[in-house]
């Protein structure tokens, strides 16, 4: 059992947002009590097809992807997806990401979504290098990577919610324990660390491996930089840090943990084996 967010989890594996859409993965292969939670895809005010095919490219120690935010959309999720959390997820505690090309889109899916019932809180999405429609700060860069963006972000989302509010931070961040301290000072209850690294990888037979030409990477080869991540955020602040970035295994999920990660999340590895997120939880208990 992990207390976190005012909330007890049955285990301190989470499903991280984009790689088990809204839930529905995780009852086709796995009851949702054998993890302790998910995160849902990001949604954005308007339904997003997402970018050009292909989508996902593999290399010896990870992927890239360039999905580019593919969601039904504010509306959608208000009338449909929740209400399908609500009657198959069995009260699994679930996050909904959120993103958007500026503040106010932020804004508006969280306060439409905040009156439903089905979700526990908020993971706010500023740092996906694989959708130009998040570098909607004056400088031009994610909102992850601006720390006045970030602030005013934050500041703009909070009083907006009691629920939990969690950020999500860049690998890129030279300075990431400073942004989460700042995303904290200004009302965020939680951070996680850390999203997929921006990356291109080398044309293949018929041209860019990706429709969209680069993307975000992820997987193993990401692990030692979100590890270190963790590591000093976790010194930073004083809130839930979420780990997330390369786990495939318990040892790799304890070494999270041992960092100063509350919880972690489990997001690549599920596309190699949908219920790694399960094996994760059932080694994690048993190394307890």
């Amino acid at each position: 059992m992990t207390e976190a967010f005012g909330t007890t989890f049955s285990s301190p594996v989470l499903l991280a947002a984009g790689t088990c859409g809204f839930g529905e993965p995780l009852v086709e292969f796995m009851s949702p009590s054998e993890v302790g939670g998910l995160v849902t895809k990001s949604v954005t005010v308007e339904p997003r097809w997402g970018n050009p095919p292909p989508r996902v490219a593999e290399f010896a120690d990870g992927m890239l992807n360039s999905v580019g935010l593919a969601n039904p959309g504010l509306e959608a999720v208000r009338n449909e997806k929740l209400p399908w959390i609500r009657r198959t997820l069995g009260g699994l505690p679930v996050f909904v990401s959120v993103a958007g090309s500026a503040p106010d889109e932020y804004a508006a899916i969280v306060s439409g979504l905040d009156g439903e019932d089905g979700f526990l809180g908020f993971e706010l999405n500023l740092s996906c290098p694989n959708d130009s429609h998040l570098r909607g700060s004056a400088s031009g860069l994610p909102f992850g990577l601006d720390p006045e963006a970030l602030a005013h972000l934050v500041e703009l989302v909070r009083p907006l919610t009691e629920r939990p509010l969690i950020v999500k931070l860049a690998p890129n961040d030279p300075e990431i324990a400073r942004s989460a301290s700042r995303a904290v000072d200004c009302g965020a209850d939680g951070v996680t660390a850390v999203n997929t690294m921006p990356g291109t990888l080398p044309p293949g037979g018929d041209g860019p491996r990706l429709g969209a030409g680069s993307g975000g990477m992820s997987g193993p080869a990401l692990l030692p930089t979100a590890l270190g991540a963790v590591a000093r955020v976790a010194a930073a602040v004083d809130v839930p840090v979420l780990g997330v970035g390369g786990i495939l295994s318990a040892r790799d999920a304890r070494a999270f943990l041992d960092a100063g990660a509350t919880m972690i999340q489990i997001g690549t590895a599920s596309f190699a084996d949908p219920r790694s997120a399960a094996v994760v939880a059932r080694g994690l208990a048993e190394l307890a």
